[in-house]
């Protein structure tokens, strides 16, 4: 007698229509995996939550993996609640047949246990430094109910802290908490014994490195014998990252090489290539479409000076810059800046024409704020309206001072920005006209619960002169564009002269406030009202916009989409694009 072998239809060569019945009941014993019901008596999210977190997903079991888990579901159910302090809880559980199978747990909790006894002490040199305070949420007192994540949280909390402050021989002397579940509470003592700080050593710089140990040196913000904390090995990698001189760096400041409790840090960095050409085009409607190429030689000695060019293209402006500049100490921040440049800009009623060289020092005040003191020489051909060309001479030096306080660079939830800056030219130095040109500016960013997001921003300034028809475009003030009063067009709001042409005024006054609403991580909605005008008379009307946008974080930067309209304005509404932080 022959047999013939049994074969299913699933080994046979596929078809569509196998395919779709192993498909349908795939789905359909996917269809059949449990459920877990929680009751708790009385009601209690957390310790249902807890419950649900210890079980895990029973969403793959069926009804006899089900009844093998349920002791298992049972036990981890008490010790769920019993990290909550519910000692004397109780579980009872069903598994139910249905066409969806559920475990269910009726639990009821009982009484919890409450700390009775606690005693939390730091020794050694720690006990002096507040950073080793415990944080309001995690502190402890008699009458609490115990809840063993915090006991952890305490623990964690002190070791962290050694190791972010250098304290690496620390350790718990005594550790004990000791639970009554009779009489309802429990005893905690906790004595943590720092022992002593280790201090941070010289930072060692490869000795083939390419640049001057005097300028690497530079980047290191502590000295040598400083108490040990990691914000500062942290501080010295993104500052050499963020030089713009190195394509790697990597820092080592391992305590087990500590002598005498004084540790070594080796900073080793790999030079980037020198030279960078970057070009692109772009789209604002501010200027329209333009083209931008940029060459930078990030180093051209082993003392750090750079150099760059930079040329940009659009229908209303053409500009090609250059600058040389010389890091100082710290490099960081402070440098020393040459700049020149030649501008041609047809915007409005206005045409101009400037050359420009000038110096800038620039440098961080311990009190935060940037400092920039410049020195410019500008030479301007103009014409504003009906009025003939004419041609301009200043010499401009000026003092600015900027700050900004914000939790990302890129895409900050709450911050502030500070800025004002004053320029001048007299005639008795190589100036056709006396000028004073003041500006300031702050912005602010709160983030709110769930997202909710508020930016407030105020740009004021004013221009002082002997002669205002001397004054070039560039030191006179619009109003209106992308960055300005939305619903208007680019320094479309300007006094006007008796042929309506726009002329720029002698003040600036522009306010905006705006709320975005989260879709998504990514994804934003926004509403704002923009406030404000040039005028030459503070007394005359400001002007009105308002609207609405899409904000999209991109791996670029925010990218803002807006679509407004002037209340003042007959015309219709206007888009605007643009891209930056909001700071």
């Amino acid at each position: 007698m022959s047999s013939h072998p049994t074969r299913t239809p699933c080994r046979q060569r596929p078809s569509y229509l196998a395919l779709f019945l192993c498909s349908l009941l795939l789905m359909a014993g996917a269809a059949h995996g449990g459920r877990l019901e929680i009751n708790v008596e009385p009601a209690n999210e957390q310790v249902e939550d807890n419950i649900r977190a210890y079980i895990g997903d029973v969403s793959e079991r069926d009804f006899a993996s089900l009844r093998r888990f349920s002791s298992h579901a049972r036990d981890q159910a008490v010790n769920a609640m019993r990290a909550l302090g519910y000692y004397e809880g109780r579980v009872r559980f069903r598994v139910l047949d249905k066409e969806i199978p559920v475990l269910r747990l009726n639990v009821t909790l009982g009484e919890p246990v409450r700390l009775r006894n606690v005693d939390i002490r730091l020794e050694g040199e720690a006990a002096e430094l507040g950073v080793f305070q415990l944080p309001r949420q995690l502190r402890l007192n008699s009458g609490d109910q115990l809840q063993h994540n915090r006991y952890e949280a305490i623990k964690r909390f002190y070791r962290n802290q050694a190791l972010r402050f250098g304290f690496f021989d620390g350790g718990f002397t005594i550790q004990r908490l000791r639970v009554t579940p009779d009489e309802r509470v429990a005893d905690i003592t906790l004595v943590y014994d720092s022992g002593p700080r280790y201090t941070l050593g010289e930072v060692v710089f490869p000795e083939d490195a390419y640049f001057n140990h005097r300028l690497l040196q530079r980047f290191v913000r502590f000295e040598p014998d400083t108490p040990y904390e990691s914000d500062h090995v942290v501080q010295l990698i993104q500052d050499l990252r963020g030089s713009n001189y190195f394509q790697s760096v990597v820092v080592d400041a391992d305590p087990q090489q500590a002598q005498e409790r004084r540790i070594p840090i080796k900073a080793e960095v790999e030079e980037r290539k020198p030279h960078s050409l970057n070009t692109g085009l772009g789209y604002s409607t501010d200027v329209g479409p333009r083209f931008r190429a940029g060459w930078t030689q990030h180093y051209l000695n082993d003392m750090g000076h750079r150099r760059g060019a930079e040329l940009e293209v659009s229908e209303p402006r053409q500009n090609i810059a250059t600058f040389y500049e010389i890091p100082l100490n710290p490099p960081m921040t402070d440098s020393l800046r040459f700049t020149g440049g030649y501008q041609t800009e047809t915007i409005q009623d206005t045409e101009s024409e400037r050359f420009t060289v000038g110096t800038q020092w620039n440098r961080r005040l311990d009190t935060g704020w940037q400092q920039v003191v410049s020195l410019r020489y500008d030479q301007d051909r103009f014409r504003v309206g009906d009025d003939s060309r004419r041609r301009s001479d200043l010499l401009l030096p000026g003092l600015g001072y900027t700050r900004v306080v914000r939790d990302a660079p890129a895409d900050p939830s709450r911050g502030y920005r500070l800025q004002v800056q004053a320029t001048a030219a007299q005639r008795e130095l190589i100036s056709d006209t006396d000028i004073l040109n003041i500006t300031a500016e702050a912005r602010g960013l709160i983030t709110l619960f769930g997202g909710h997001r508020f930016l407030a921003r105020l740009r004021l300034g004013a221009v002082g002169t002997n002669d205002f028809s001397g004054v070039p475009p560039s030191l006179r003030f619009f109003a209106g564009g992308d960055q300005s009063v939305r619903g208007y067009g680019f320094q479309q709001l300007s006094p006007q002269d008796e042929n309506r042409n726009r002329v720029g005024g002698r003040y600036l006054v522009v306010t905006s406030a705006e709320y975005q609403y989260p879709l998504s991580p990514s994804w934003r909605l926004a509403a704002f009202v923009d406030h404000g005008n040039a005028v030459d008379d503070l007394g005359d009307p400001l002007k009105t916009g308002v609207g609405s946008g899409v904000r999209w974080i991109s791996p670029v930067g925010p990218i803002r989409l807006d679509i407004a309209r002037g209340l003042d304005s007959p015309e219709s509404w206007r888009l605007h694009f643009s891209i930056g932080s909001e700071l």
